[in-house]
């Protein structure tokens, strides 16, 4: 059996991902998958291989996509106090956009395969926290090395801080905290970091 004439897979990974971002790997099941994307057993096998497959490139789809308002942490042209702003309040304002799942995807990934066994199907998400936390240590190391902070600052301790707060958003979105809520929070927690909030970062 084929895919049906109308399968697009573009859309069919997209309302993947929002199962897999609402609901984890092992809490969305291979029957929700076919109803949602509207094909049989042996079709959905012919377009993606395994669920595990499609988990992997529905991954790749949101780090490419939603995940990517962490890719400033990487930008030499901000400020590093700047370049977490924007980072944060990117985040927060991606994770109460009312057109997908609350929260972040990458953060929710650490309950999403709870198992030893299932290590390898969210590496993907793994490896984007990893970044996610060396990019905020960078910017920090950055402030440290450009005299914006005090040389004596615990570089790790102050990058935990933020990281810490960056993976707790999602449990405030997924409790339908707004996002003018969460911008404030992100006020607040700036505050670590000495110096006026750039009001002019993304909001």
């Amino acid at each position: 059996m084929g895919r049906p004439r109308q399968f697009d897979r573009a859309t069919a990974v997209t309302k993947a991902m929002h199962l897999f971002w609402q609901n984890g790997y092992e809490g969305t099941s291979l029957s929700q998958l076919k109803a949602e994307l509207g094909i049989s057993a042996p079709s959905f096998y012919a377009a993606f291989g395994s669920k595990e497959a499609l988990f992997h490139e529905t991954v790749a789809r949101y780090l490419d996509s939603h995940g990517s308002v962490m890719d400033c942490l990487w930008d030499p042209a901000l400020q590093p106090r700047a370049a977490i702003e924007l980072a944060l309040r990117g985040s927060a304002r991606m994770q109460v956009e009312a057109s997908h799942p609350s929260g972040c995807m990458v953060a929710l990934g650490v309950t999403s395969a709870g198992a030893p066994d299932n290590a390898a199907v969210t590496a993907g998400l793994t490896a984007a926290r990893a970044r996610n936390r060396a990019g905020i240590l960078a910017c920090v190391q950055r402030g440290i090395a450009q005299r914006q902070l005090d040389p004596a600052t615990d570089a790790a301790a102050l990058a935990g801080a933020f990281e810490s707060f960056l993976l707790g958003l999602s449990t405030l979105a997924r409790d339908g905290a707004t996002r003018e809520t969460l911008d404030s929070a992100v006020t607040q927690v700036l505050q670590l970091w000495p110096g006026p909030v750039d009001g002019k970062a993304e909001r």
